[in-house]
Protein backbone atom coordinates (compact mmCIF):
# COMPACT_ATOMS: atom_id res chain seq x y z
CA UNK A 1 0.00 0.00 0.00
CA UNK A 2 1.53 3.19 -1.40
CA UNK A 3 1.95 6.14 1.77
CA UNK A 4 0.06 9.19 0.40
CA UNK A 5 3.35 11.20 0.51
CA UNK A 6 4.28 8.70 -2.53
CA UNK A 7 1.17 10.11 -4.34
CA UNK A 8 2.39 12.21 -7.65
CA UNK A 9 -0.70 14.75 -6.99
CA UNK A 10 0.54 15.35 -3.37
CA UNK A 11 0.99 19.29 -2.43
CA UNK A 12 2.83 21.26 -0.43
CA UNK A 13 -0.24 22.06 1.77
CA UNK A 14 -0.66 18.79 2.03
CA UNK A 15 2.99 17.74 3.33
CA UNK A 16 3.00 20.39 6.26
CA UNK A 17 -0.60 19.82 7.07
CA UNK A 18 -2.58 22.66 5.70
CA UNK A 19 -4.23 20.12 3.32
CA UNK A 20 -7.27 17.87 3.76
CA UNK A 21 -8.37 17.03 6.60
CA UNK A 22 -8.02 13.06 5.54
CA UNK A 23 -4.35 13.72 4.31
CA UNK A 24 -3.47 15.51 8.03
CA UNK A 25 -4.61 12.49 9.48
CA UNK A 26 -2.52 10.43 7.59
CA UNK A 27 1.28 12.54 8.17
CA UNK A 28 0.34 12.93 11.95
CA UNK A 29 1.99 10.12 13.26
CA UNK A 30 5.09 10.33 10.73
CA UNK A 31 5.29 13.59 12.04
CA UNK A 32 4.90 13.25 15.55
CA UNK A 33 7.89 10.27 15.25
CA UNK A 34 9.82 12.67 13.43
CA UNK A 35 8.96 15.30 16.41
CA UNK A 36 10.18 12.69 19.15
CA UNK A 37 13.20 12.10 17.27
CA UNK A 38 14.05 15.71 17.44
CA UNK A 39 13.48 15.26 20.88
CA UNK A 40 15.25 12.68 22.06
CA UNK A 41 18.39 14.41 19.86
CA UNK A 42 17.96 17.84 21.91
CA UNK A 43 17.89 16.00 25.04
CA UNK A 44 20.48 13.78 23.97
CA UNK A 45 22.80 16.40 23.19
CA UNK A 46 21.27 18.31 26.10
CA UNK A 47 22.42 15.78 28.09
CA UNK A 48 25.68 15.36 27.07
CA UNK A 49 26.50 19.29 28.04
CA UNK A 50 25.56 19.05 31.17
CA UNK A 51 27.51 15.71 32.28
CA UNK A 52 30.73 16.70 29.90
CA UNK A 53 33.81 16.04 31.93
CA UNK A 54 35.18 19.10 30.55
CA UNK A 55 33.37 22.32 30.66
CA UNK A 56 31.76 23.98 28.06
CA UNK A 57 30.18 27.45 28.44
CA UNK A 58 28.56 30.49 25.43
CA UNK A 59 29.02 33.67 25.53
CA UNK A 60 28.88 36.47 23.02
CA UNK A 61 31.50 39.24 21.91
CA UNK A 62 31.54 41.13 25.02
CA UNK A 63 32.11 38.15 26.99
CA UNK A 64 28.84 37.57 29.09
CA UNK A 65 28.24 34.10 29.37
CA UNK A 66 24.56 32.91 28.52
CA UNK A 67 25.37 29.01 28.89
CA UNK A 68 27.32 26.98 31.11
CA UNK A 69 27.41 23.21 32.02
CA UNK A 70 28.13 21.86 35.27
CA UNK A 71 31.84 21.14 34.49
CA UNK A 72 32.52 24.17 34.27
CA UNK A 73 31.01 25.40 37.39
CA UNK A 74 33.08 22.32 39.22
CA UNK A 75 35.95 23.88 37.88
CA UNK A 76 35.89 27.41 38.83
CA UNK A 77 33.79 26.07 42.18
CA UNK A 78 30.80 27.87 41.80
CA UNK A 79 27.56 26.23 43.41
CA UNK A 80 26.30 25.67 40.14
CA UNK A 81 26.29 26.56 36.21
CA UNK A 82 22.73 28.64 37.25
CA UNK A 83 25.03 30.54 39.38
CA UNK A 84 27.42 31.71 36.48
CA UNK A 85 24.95 32.81 33.76
CA UNK A 86 23.21 35.21 36.07
CA UNK A 87 25.15 38.59 35.02
CA UNK A 88 28.84 36.40 35.02
CA UNK A 89 31.08 38.26 32.46
CA UNK A 90 33.75 36.21 31.36
CA UNK A 91 36.41 38.85 30.73
CA UNK A 92 35.77 41.03 34.35
CA UNK A 93 35.08 38.10 35.95
CA UNK A 94 37.10 34.60 35.05
CA UNK A 95 40.30 36.08 33.49
CA UNK A 96 42.81 38.17 35.46
CA UNK A 97 42.93 40.11 32.51
CA UNK A 98 40.71 42.00 30.08
CA UNK A 99 43.21 42.67 27.83
CA UNK A 100 44.03 38.89 27.57
CA UNK A 101 40.34 38.77 26.26
CA UNK A 102 40.53 41.08 23.33
CA UNK A 103 43.59 39.51 22.39
CA UNK A 104 41.68 36.57 22.15
CA UNK A 105 38.62 37.58 20.53
CA UNK A 106 40.69 39.06 18.12
CA UNK A 107 42.44 35.67 16.86
CA UNK A 108 39.15 34.47 17.11
CA UNK A 109 37.78 36.98 14.48
CA UNK A 110 41.00 36.46 12.21
CA UNK A 111 41.30 32.53 12.74
CA UNK A 112 37.88 31.52 13.62
CA UNK A 113 39.14 29.20 16.34
CA UNK A 114 41.70 28.54 18.83
CA UNK A 115 42.74 25.24 20.08
CA UNK A 116 44.86 24.19 23.02
CA UNK A 117 44.80 27.91 24.37
CA UNK A 118 46.40 27.76 28.16
CA UNK A 119 45.23 30.71 30.51
CA UNK A 120 44.15 30.47 34.21
CA UNK A 121 40.71 31.70 35.16
CA UNK A 122 39.28 32.53 38.54
CA UNK A 123 37.62 30.19 40.80
CA UNK A 124 34.79 31.74 43.02
CA UNK A 125 37.02 32.40 45.87
CA UNK A 126 39.70 34.40 43.81
CA UNK A 127 42.05 31.83 43.52
CA UNK A 128 43.46 30.44 39.94
CA UNK A 129 43.08 27.49 38.26
CA UNK A 130 45.30 26.39 35.41
CA UNK A 131 43.09 25.46 32.36
CA UNK A 132 43.24 24.27 28.54
CA UNK A 133 40.84 25.55 25.77
CA UNK A 134 39.09 24.99 22.79
CA UNK A 135 37.65 28.13 21.39
CA UNK A 136 35.42 28.24 18.28
CA UNK A 137 34.16 31.62 17.00
CA UNK A 138 29.77 30.46 15.65
CA UNK A 139 27.85 32.89 13.27
CA UNK A 140 23.86 32.14 14.18
CA UNK A 141 22.03 34.39 11.64
CA UNK A 142 22.44 37.92 12.87
CA UNK A 143 24.36 36.99 16.16
CA UNK A 144 28.13 35.76 16.63
CA UNK A 145 28.57 33.66 19.71
CA UNK A 146 31.72 32.23 21.19
CA UNK A 147 31.70 28.43 22.40
CA UNK A 148 34.69 27.61 24.71
CA UNK A 149 35.36 23.78 25.75
CA UNK A 150 37.34 23.92 28.91
CA UNK A 151 39.83 21.41 30.86
CA UNK A 152 41.46 21.47 34.09
CA UNK A 153 44.96 20.97 34.00
CA UNK A 154 46.27 21.93 37.33
CA UNK A 155 47.45 18.52 38.35
CA UNK A 156 49.64 18.97 35.01
CA UNK A 157 50.80 21.93 35.98
CA UNK A 158 51.45 21.38 38.95
CA UNK A 159 53.26 17.61 37.28
CA UNK A 160 55.30 20.03 35.19
CA UNK A 161 56.27 22.34 37.64
CA UNK A 162 57.45 19.88 39.93
CA UNK A 163 59.38 18.04 36.52
CA UNK A 164 60.61 21.38 36.01
CA UNK A 165 61.93 21.75 39.39
CA UNK A 166 63.25 18.11 39.62
CA UNK A 167 64.88 18.91 36.27
CA UNK A 168 66.77 22.44 37.73
CA UNK A 169 67.36 19.84 41.01
CA UNK A 170 68.88 17.56 38.85
CA UNK A 171 70.90 19.54 36.65
CA UNK A 172 72.21 21.48 39.78
CA UNK A 173 73.11 18.08 41.32
CA UNK A 174 74.65 17.20 37.71
CA UNK A 175 76.54 20.96 37.91
CA UNK A 176 77.83 20.40 41.64
CA UNK A 177 79.04 16.76 41.18
CA UNK A 178 80.17 17.89 37.72
CA UNK A 179 81.91 20.38 40.07
CA UNK A 180 83.10 17.86 42.74
CA UNK A 181 84.41 15.37 39.89
CA UNK A 182 86.32 17.86 38.63
CA UNK A 183 87.90 19.28 41.57
CA UNK A 184 88.28 15.39 42.60
CA UNK A 185 90.01 14.99 39.20
CA UNK A 186 92.22 18.15 39.34
CA UNK A 187 93.16 16.34 42.91
CA UNK A 188 93.99 13.50 41.35
CA UNK A 189 95.93 15.08 38.74
CA UNK A 190 97.79 16.85 41.00
CA UNK A 191 98.59 14.02 42.88
CA UNK A 192 99.60 12.18 39.65
CA UNK A 193 101.96 15.03 39.39
CA UNK A 194 102.91 14.76 42.62
CA UNK A 195 103.70 10.84 43.12
CA UNK A 196 105.36 10.92 39.18
CA UNK A 197 107.36 13.52 41.13
CA UNK A 198 107.76 11.22 43.99
CA UNK A 199 108.96 8.72 41.33
CA UNK A 200 111.56 10.49 39.44
CA UNK A 201 112.42 11.72 43.08
CA UNK A 202 112.63 8.31 43.72
CA UNK A 203 114.39 6.92 40.63
CA UNK A 204 117.21 10.29 40.88
CA UNK A 205 117.67 8.79 44.30
CA UNK A 206 117.81 5.32 43.63
CA UNK A 207 120.69 6.12 40.75
CA UNK A 208 122.84 8.29 43.64
CA UNK A 209 122.51 5.28 46.03
CA UNK A 210 123.50 3.10 43.09
CA UNK A 211 126.36 5.81 42.29
CA UNK A 212 126.96 6.28 45.94
CA UNK A 213 127.18 2.23 45.91
CA UNK A 214 129.42 1.70 43.19
CA UNK A 215 131.72 4.73 44.61
CA UNK A 216 131.72 2.65 47.82
CA UNK A 217 132.52 -0.34 46.25
CA UNK A 218 135.14 1.70 44.14
CA UNK A 219 136.63 3.20 47.34
CA UNK A 220 136.38 -0.34 49.21
CA UNK A 221 138.23 -1.77 46.64
CA UNK A 222 141.09 1.23 46.79
CA UNK A 223 140.97 1.00 50.83
CA UNK A 224 141.37 -2.55 50.60
CA UNK A 225 144.47 -2.28 48.62
CA UNK A 226 146.07 0.21 50.57
CA UNK A 227 145.05 -1.07 53.90
CA UNK A 228 145.97 -4.40 53.21
CA UNK A 229 149.29 -3.61 51.34
CA UNK A 230 151.24 -2.20 54.47
CA UNK A 231 149.13 -5.20 56.47
CA UNK A 232 150.55 -7.37 54.28
CA UNK A 233 154.78 -6.17 54.55
CA UNK A 234 153.71 -6.16 59.19
CA UNK A 235 152.27 -9.70 58.51
CA UNK A 236 155.62 -11.00 56.20
CA UNK A 237 158.02 -8.91 58.89
CA UNK A 238 156.39 -10.27 61.86
CA UNK A 239 156.92 -14.28 59.64
CA UNK A 240 160.12 -13.12 59.06
CA UNK A 241 161.44 -12.59 63.12
CA UNK A 242 158.97 -15.50 64.35
CA UNK A 243 161.45 -17.68 62.43
CA UNK A 244 164.49 -16.26 64.15
CA UNK A 245 165.63 -16.87 67.16
CA UNK A 246 164.59 -14.12 69.32
CA UNK A 247 164.98 -13.68 73.35
CA UNK A 248 161.77 -14.91 75.25
CA UNK A 249 160.61 -11.08 75.88
CA UNK A 250 160.82 -10.03 72.14
CA UNK A 251 159.54 -13.62 71.06
CA UNK A 252 156.29 -12.62 73.31
CA UNK A 253 155.66 -9.20 72.00
CA UNK A 254 156.44 -10.94 68.19
CA UNK A 255 153.47 -12.86 69.15
CA UNK A 256 151.48 -10.19 70.65
CA UNK A 257 152.08 -8.20 67.21
CA UNK A 258 151.42 -11.57 65.10
CA UNK A 259 148.01 -11.65 66.91
CA UNK A 260 146.91 -8.27 67.22
CA UNK A 261 147.32 -8.29 63.04
CA UNK A 262 145.67 -11.31 62.91
CA UNK A 263 142.61 -9.32 64.62
CA UNK A 264 143.08 -6.49 62.19
CA UNK A 265 143.16 -8.19 59.31
CA UNK A 266 139.67 -10.51 60.19
CA UNK A 267 138.16 -7.44 60.66
CA UNK A 268 138.86 -5.68 57.26
CA UNK A 269 138.53 -9.07 55.46
CA UNK A 270 134.55 -8.92 56.99
CA UNK A 271 134.13 -5.27 56.49
CA UNK A 272 134.89 -6.43 52.68
CA UNK A 273 132.93 -9.31 52.41
CA UNK A 274 130.14 -7.69 54.20
CA UNK A 275 129.91 -5.37 51.64
CA UNK A 276 130.69 -6.86 48.55
CA UNK A 277 127.74 -9.74 49.75
CA UNK A 278 125.25 -6.79 50.56
CA UNK A 279 126.24 -4.99 46.79
CA UNK A 280 125.59 -8.77 45.16
CA UNK A 281 129.34 -8.75 44.18
CA UNK A 282 130.17 -12.17 44.90
CA UNK A 283 128.65 -14.34 42.44
CA UNK A 284 128.60 -18.71 43.38
CA UNK A 285 130.51 -20.77 41.34
CA UNK A 286 128.65 -23.99 41.61
CA UNK A 287 130.89 -27.60 40.92
CA UNK A 288 130.77 -30.98 42.05
CA UNK A 289 133.90 -32.08 44.69
CA UNK A 290 134.36 -34.72 46.97
CA UNK A 291 133.49 -33.69 50.87
CA UNK A 292 136.62 -35.27 52.05
CA UNK A 293 138.94 -32.84 50.42
CA UNK A 294 137.34 -29.47 51.90
CA UNK A 295 137.23 -31.53 55.69
CA UNK A 296 141.04 -32.18 55.01
CA UNK A 297 141.89 -28.65 54.06
CA UNK A 298 140.24 -27.25 57.37
CA UNK A 299 141.68 -29.83 59.55
CA UNK A 300 144.93 -29.08 58.62
CA UNK A 301 144.12 -25.47 59.00
CA UNK A 302 142.76 -25.76 62.34
CA UNK A 303 144.91 -28.51 64.14
CA UNK A 304 147.15 -25.51 64.83
CA UNK A 305 144.45 -23.60 66.55
CA UNK A 306 143.18 -26.70 68.73
CA UNK A 307 147.06 -27.54 69.91
CA UNK A 308 147.45 -23.86 70.90
CA UNK A 309 144.33 -23.45 72.90
CA UNK A 310 144.65 -27.03 74.49
CA UNK A 311 141.35 -28.15 72.98
CA UNK A 312 140.57 -31.46 71.13
CA UNK A 313 139.66 -31.37 67.28
CA UNK A 314 138.02 -33.88 65.49
CA UNK A 315 137.04 -34.58 62.13
CA UNK A 316 134.88 -37.35 60.61
CA UNK A 317 134.54 -37.70 57.16
CA UNK A 318 133.08 -39.80 54.04
CA UNK A 319 133.36 -40.46 50.80
CA UNK A 320 130.61 -38.37 49.58
CA UNK A 321 130.16 -35.63 46.77
CA UNK A 322 128.47 -32.33 47.13
CA UNK A 323 127.43 -29.96 44.70
CA UNK A 324 128.68 -26.07 45.92
CA UNK A 325 131.00 -23.35 46.11
CA UNK A 326 133.78 -24.69 47.43
CA UNK A 327 135.13 -21.25 48.01
CA UNK A 328 132.03 -19.67 49.95
CA UNK A 329 131.40 -23.02 51.34
CA UNK A 330 134.84 -23.38 53.16
CA UNK A 331 134.07 -20.02 54.25
CA UNK A 332 130.99 -20.62 56.23
CA UNK A 333 132.37 -23.99 57.38
CA UNK A 334 136.01 -21.79 58.58
CA UNK A 335 133.49 -19.20 60.17
CA UNK A 336 131.86 -21.91 62.27
CA UNK A 337 135.12 -23.78 63.47
CA UNK A 338 136.59 -20.09 64.20
CA UNK A 339 134.06 -18.83 66.38
CA UNK A 340 133.89 -23.22 67.79
CA UNK A 341 137.26 -22.45 69.08
CA UNK A 342 136.99 -18.82 70.00
CA UNK A 343 134.13 -19.59 72.52
CA UNK A 344 135.09 -23.55 73.71
CA UNK A 345 137.36 -23.18 76.69
CA UNK A 346 137.84 -26.63 77.70
CA UNK A 347 136.79 -30.15 75.52
CA UNK A 348 136.86 -29.83 72.12
CA UNK A 349 135.31 -29.13 68.79
CA UNK A 350 134.10 -31.82 66.38
CA UNK A 351 133.69 -31.47 62.60
CA UNK A 352 131.25 -33.87 60.78
CA UNK A 353 128.61 -34.68 58.35
CA UNK A 354 125.31 -36.91 58.18
CA UNK A 355 123.50 -37.91 55.56
CA UNK A 356 119.65 -36.90 54.99
CA UNK A 357 118.28 -38.08 52.11
CA UNK A 358 119.70 -36.41 48.79
CA UNK A 359 121.71 -34.06 51.28
CA UNK A 360 124.47 -33.82 53.37
CA UNK A 361 124.24 -31.75 57.10
CA UNK A 362 127.86 -30.52 57.79
CA UNK A 363 128.02 -30.01 61.29
CA UNK A 364 130.42 -28.47 63.69
CA UNK A 365 129.83 -29.31 67.23
CA UNK A 366 131.50 -27.92 70.23
CA UNK A 367 131.69 -28.09 74.57
CA UNK A 368 131.27 -23.96 74.79
CA UNK A 369 128.67 -22.23 77.40
CA UNK A 370 125.99 -22.75 74.96
CA UNK A 371 123.78 -20.01 73.24
CA UNK A 372 120.12 -18.88 75.01
CA UNK A 373 117.28 -19.49 72.80
CA UNK A 374 116.03 -15.67 72.54
CA UNK A 375 120.22 -15.16 71.17
CA UNK A 376 120.02 -17.81 68.47
CA UNK A 377 118.49 -15.51 65.98
CA UNK A 378 119.99 -12.52 66.97
CA UNK A 379 123.84 -13.54 66.75
CA UNK A 380 123.57 -14.07 62.59
CA UNK A 381 123.29 -10.09 62.38
CA UNK A 382 125.45 -7.93 62.22
CA UNK A 383 127.91 -6.63 65.15
CA UNK A 384 126.56 -9.24 67.42
CA UNK A 385 128.34 -10.53 69.97
CA UNK A 386 127.08 -11.92 73.28
CA UNK A 387 128.23 -10.47 76.61
CA UNK A 388 128.44 -13.48 78.58
CA UNK A 389 130.79 -15.15 76.73
CA UNK A 390 134.50 -14.43 76.79
CA UNK A 391 136.65 -15.39 74.20
CA UNK A 392 140.19 -15.72 73.38
CA UNK A 393 140.38 -13.14 70.33
CA UNK A 394 138.17 -10.23 70.26
CA UNK A 395 135.88 -10.38 67.11
CA UNK A 396 132.83 -7.53 65.70
CA UNK A 397 130.59 -9.87 65.61
CA UNK A 398 130.45 -9.74 61.90
CA UNK A 399 131.58 -13.88 60.98
CA UNK A 400 127.91 -15.61 61.09
CA UNK A 401 126.64 -12.15 59.28
CA UNK A 402 128.47 -13.39 56.67
CA UNK A 403 127.65 -16.95 57.04
CA UNK A 404 123.93 -16.48 57.08
CA UNK A 405 124.37 -14.20 53.51
CA UNK A 406 126.34 -16.84 52.03
CA UNK A 407 124.28 -19.50 53.14
CA UNK A 408 121.46 -17.47 51.52
CA UNK A 409 123.01 -16.82 48.47
CA UNK A 410 123.73 -20.48 48.33
CA UNK A 411 120.44 -22.15 48.87
CA UNK A 412 122.07 -23.69 52.06
CA UNK A 413 119.90 -23.79 55.02
CA UNK A 414 121.28 -23.32 58.08
CA UNK A 415 120.57 -24.50 61.72
CA UNK A 416 122.00 -24.01 65.07
CA UNK A 417 121.26 -26.25 67.77
CA UNK A 418 122.54 -25.14 71.60
CA UNK A 419 122.07 -25.48 74.93
CA UNK A 420 123.39 -22.88 77.82
CA UNK A 421 126.09 -24.84 79.35
CA UNK A 422 125.79 -27.65 77.31
CA UNK A 423 127.57 -26.40 74.04
CA UNK A 424 126.62 -25.90 70.45
CA UNK A 425 125.85 -27.54 66.70
CA UNK A 426 125.65 -25.18 63.78
CA UNK A 427 125.17 -26.65 61.01
CA UNK A 428 124.81 -25.91 56.74
CA UNK A 429 122.32 -27.87 54.50
CA UNK A 430 124.23 -28.88 51.44
CA UNK A 431 123.05 -30.77 48.07
CA UNK A 432 124.69 -34.23 46.86
CA UNK A 433 126.23 -34.30 44.06
CA UNK A 434 123.92 -35.97 41.20
CA UNK A 435 126.90 -37.75 39.23
CA UNK A 436 128.73 -40.85 40.79
CA UNK A 437 131.66 -40.24 41.93
CA UNK A 438 133.00 -42.56 39.30
CA UNK A 439 132.39 -40.39 36.78
CA UNK A 440 133.58 -37.09 38.01
CA UNK A 441 137.28 -36.45 38.00
CA UNK A 442 139.14 -36.93 41.59
CA UNK A 443 141.19 -33.69 42.96
CA UNK A 444 144.95 -34.67 43.07
CA UNK A 445 146.53 -34.57 46.74
CA UNK A 446 149.46 -32.02 46.80
CA UNK A 447 152.75 -33.63 47.73
CA UNK A 448 154.28 -33.67 51.31
CA UNK A 449 157.59 -32.57 51.19
CA UNK A 450 160.25 -31.56 53.81
CA UNK A 451 160.99 -28.06 55.10
CA UNK A 452 164.21 -27.72 53.30
CA UNK A 453 162.46 -28.01 49.96
CA UNK A 454 162.82 -24.43 49.00
CA UNK A 455 166.46 -24.34 49.60
CA UNK A 456 168.37 -22.76 46.60
CA UNK A 457 165.65 -21.86 44.56
CA UNK A 458 165.04 -18.97 42.46
CA UNK A 459 162.13 -16.53 42.95
CA UNK A 460 161.46 -13.98 41.02
CA UNK A 461 159.24 -10.97 43.56
CA UNK A 462 157.51 -8.57 41.62
CA UNK A 463 155.48 -5.70 43.59
CA UNK A 464 155.14 -1.78 43.06
CA UNK A 465 155.40 -1.29 46.98
CA UNK A 466 159.47 -1.22 48.54
CA UNK A 467 157.99 -2.16 51.86
CA UNK A 468 156.48 -5.43 50.42
CA UNK A 469 159.86 -6.19 48.72
CA UNK A 470 161.75 -5.70 51.63
CA UNK A 471 158.97 -7.75 53.57
CA UNK A 472 159.28 -10.68 51.22
CA UNK A 473 163.01 -10.71 50.76
CA UNK A 474 163.44 -10.90 54.70
CA UNK A 475 160.92 -14.00 54.90
CA UNK A 476 161.93 -15.84 51.54
CA UNK A 477 165.51 -15.90 52.70
CA UNK A 478 165.03 -17.09 55.95
CA UNK A 479 163.79 -20.35 54.21
CA UNK A 480 166.60 -20.57 51.95
CA UNK A 481 165.82 -18.76 48.76
CA UNK A 482 166.99 -16.47 46.51
CA UNK A 483 165.18 -13.88 45.56
CA UNK A 484 165.46 -11.60 42.49
CA UNK A 485 162.97 -7.88 43.55
CA UNK A 486 161.24 -6.40 40.72
CA UNK A 487 159.61 -2.64 41.22
CA UNK A 488 157.78 -2.83 37.39
CA UNK A 489 157.08 -5.07 34.64
CA UNK A 490 160.36 -4.20 32.93
CA UNK A 491 162.57 -5.17 35.44
CA UNK A 492 160.71 -8.01 35.87
CA UNK A 493 161.05 -9.35 32.62
CA UNK A 494 164.60 -8.32 32.27
CA UNK A 495 165.30 -10.26 35.69
CA UNK A 496 163.82 -13.18 34.35
CA UNK A 497 165.17 -13.44 30.62
CA UNK A 498 168.79 -13.05 32.25
CA UNK A 499 168.38 -15.97 34.93
CA UNK A 500 164.87 -17.97 34.30
CA UNK A 501 163.31 -18.38 37.79
CA UNK A 502 161.70 -21.12 39.42
CA UNK A 503 158.80 -19.28 40.76
CA UNK A 504 157.10 -15.89 39.84
CA UNK A 505 155.04 -13.72 42.76
CA UNK A 506 153.51 -10.77 41.34
CA UNK A 507 151.25 -7.84 43.14
CA UNK A 508 148.10 -7.45 41.14
CA UNK A 509 147.60 -4.29 40.74
CA UNK A 510 151.11 -2.31 39.67
CA UNK A 511 151.74 1.44 38.80
CA UNK A 512 149.75 3.58 35.52
CA UNK A 513 147.09 0.75 35.49
CA UNK A 514 149.40 -2.11 35.21
CA UNK A 515 148.55 -5.96 36.78
CA UNK A 516 150.33 -8.66 37.39
CA UNK A 517 148.64 -10.55 34.62
CA UNK A 518 150.51 -8.62 32.08
CA UNK A 519 153.89 -9.96 33.12
CA UNK A 520 152.62 -13.32 32.83
CA UNK A 521 151.76 -12.69 29.05
CA UNK A 522 154.86 -11.39 28.78
CA UNK A 523 156.97 -14.27 29.99
CA UNK A 524 155.10 -16.39 27.86
CA UNK A 525 155.80 -14.50 25.01
CA UNK A 526 159.32 -14.98 26.22
CA UNK A 527 159.00 -18.44 25.92
CA UNK A 528 158.74 -18.89 29.83
CA UNK A 529 155.56 -19.67 29.88
CA UNK A 530 156.71 -22.70 32.04
CA UNK A 531 157.38 -20.66 34.65
CA UNK A 532 154.52 -21.23 37.24
CA UNK A 533 153.22 -17.99 39.23
CA UNK A 534 151.23 -17.10 42.00
CA UNK A 535 149.27 -14.03 41.93
CA UNK A 536 149.42 -12.21 45.36
CA UNK A 537 146.13 -9.41 45.55
CA UNK A 538 143.83 -7.97 47.66
CA UNK A 539 141.02 -7.90 44.54
CA UNK A 540 138.78 -10.35 45.77
CA UNK A 541 136.22 -9.92 42.74
CA UNK A 542 134.21 -12.59 40.73
CA UNK A 543 135.81 -10.73 37.74
CA UNK A 544 139.43 -10.64 38.35
CA UNK A 545 138.93 -14.59 39.95
CA UNK A 546 138.22 -15.83 36.35
CA UNK A 547 141.46 -13.87 34.65
CA UNK A 548 143.42 -16.07 36.77
CA UNK A 549 141.73 -19.21 35.98
CA UNK A 550 142.21 -17.87 32.13
CA UNK A 551 145.75 -17.02 32.13
CA UNK A 552 146.55 -20.23 34.55
CA UNK A 553 147.87 -18.43 37.42
CA UNK A 554 147.30 -19.34 41.35
CA UNK A 555 146.34 -16.93 43.79
CA UNK A 556 146.79 -15.70 47.28
CA UNK A 557 144.44 -12.90 49.06
CA UNK A 558 146.47 -10.32 50.90
CA UNK A 559 147.67 -9.97 53.51
CA UNK A 560 149.31 -12.85 52.89
CA UNK A 561 149.72 -15.72 55.49
CA UNK A 562 153.64 -17.27 55.67
CA UNK A 563 152.24 -20.80 55.98
CA UNK A 564 150.10 -21.31 52.90
CA UNK A 565 152.50 -19.37 50.79
CA UNK A 566 155.13 -21.92 51.91
CA UNK A 567 152.72 -24.39 51.65
CA UNK A 568 151.78 -23.78 47.87
CA UNK A 569 155.45 -22.71 46.66
CA UNK A 570 156.51 -26.37 48.14
CA UNK A 571 153.62 -27.51 45.99
CA UNK A 572 154.85 -25.59 42.86
CA UNK A 573 158.33 -26.17 43.14
CA UNK A 574 158.08 -30.39 43.71
CA UNK A 575 159.72 -31.11 40.64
Amino acid sequence: MKKPSDTAEATFEDLIGLGGQSARKSYYPELLSKVEELEDERNRYKWLFENALHGIFQMDLTGRINKVNRALARICEYPGAASMTDGLNFAADLLFSEQEFRLMTARLINDGQLFLYETRLRKSNGMPVEVSMNILLRQKEDQTAIVAFVADITERKRVQQRMRSLNEELEQRVEERTRELVQLNDRLWKEVQIREQAEQAALQAREDAESANRSKDKYLAAASHDLLQPMNAARLLIAALQERKLPADEARLVDRVHLALDGAEQLLTDLLDISKLDQNAVKPEFQSFPISRLLESLQGEFEPVAEAAGLSFRVHSRDLWITSDPRLLTRILRNFLSNAFRYTDSGGVLLGLRRQENHLLLQVWDTGGGIPEDKQEAIFQEFCRLSHHQSRKGGVGLGLAIVERMARMLEHPLSLRSVVGGGSCFQVRVPLATQSPSNLTPLVQPPKLDADALTDRRVLVLDNDPEILASMEALLSGWGVTTELAATLEEAVMLAEAATPDLVLADYHLEAAQTGLELRQLLNDSGLQHVPMVMLTADRSSETRQAFRDAGVLVLNKPVKPGKLRALMTHLLAD
